[in-house]
């Protein structure tokens, strides 16, 4: 059964012509945001008022760049924390619509099996960009593993360790080829959505992840001047629907989690 926000907002969409059909196109990543929109798709589809065009992307810095340029309307991949750091950096004008889901974050190795392994001098790999680099890094902090300057926060570096008893070496690396990375480092934190593309599980693979509530949940993007646009309560509800929930507790088992 279509869930009542879905069809209240579909209801409410007085802007979009009646009997047309609006195509938005969305970028995502692949692995969840690109399972996950599917399904967003397959409950607009029953409307009929919006045709959503999703395209795949696969890396992070991208679909940004796509969106800012006019190429999307929409992106479904990204944190609060990576958005506001491209707004701040690149000068986007692009704004967070909606909450969508969680990817705790997991520490991942070939060569232990729990962080009080690691050995004197170990290597540790963690995302090149700066918010994913940061979010690593303080999942290592609240491990134990490194201590990191406390005013620096959500934009922490290497350069802001203050302890570091294990002279752990940080090795920083393209988010989506950490999972390759495994064979050469003694462990990588990295980002679910990757580790799910590879066929690792976060729940059984994973030595340590974050908390399930951090700052880091994800959200839809569009561009300032459509953050009013017609469609996008109807996409929002669509993604926010009963369904989507479902779908998502079904699929993913506890290693993405839903933020509504």
């Amino acid at each position: 059964m279509r869930s009542l926000l879905l069809a209240t907002a579909i209801a409410g969409a007085a802007a979009l012509p009646a009997n047309a059909q609006t195509t938005i196109r969305i970028g995502v990543t692949p692995g969840p945001h690109a399972q996950i929109m599917e399904k967003v798709k397959e409950i607009l589809d029953e409307g009929g008022e919006i045709d959503l065009d999703i395209v795949e992307f696969s890396d992070y810095v991208v679909p940004n760049q796509a969106l800012a340029d006019g190429d999307l309307d929409a992106n479904s991949f990204q944190h609060q924390p990576y958005l506001d750091n491209q707004v701040a950096d690149r000068g986007y004008d692009l704004v967070s619509v909606a909450q969508t889901v969680n990817y705790p974050m997991g520490v991942y190795s070939e060569k232990i099996a729990s962080i009080d392994e690691l050995q004197d001098g170990a290597s540790i790999a963690v995302p090149n960009d700066p918010t994913n680099g940061a979010r690593g890094l303080l999942l290592l902090e609240a491990l134990g593993v490194i201590g990191i300057d406390d005013e620096v926060g959500l934009r922490a570096t290497p350069l802001d360790i203050t302890d570091n008893e294990k002279n752990i070496r940080i090795v920083e690396l393209d988010a989506a080829q950490l999972p390759r990375s495994l064979a050469d480092v003694d462990a990588a934190t990295i980002n679910t959505n990757y580790a799910l593309e590879a066929g690792l599980d976060p729940q059984g693979d994973a030595i340590a992840r974050e908390e399930a509530q951090s700052p880091y949940v994800n959200v839809i993007a569009v561009r300032g001047e459509d953050a009013e646009a017609a469609w996008v309560q109807p996409l929002i509800a669509a993604y926010h629907s009963d369904e989507v929930k479902a779908f998502v507790d079904e699929t993913f088992q506890g290693s993405v989690i839903t933020a509504w």
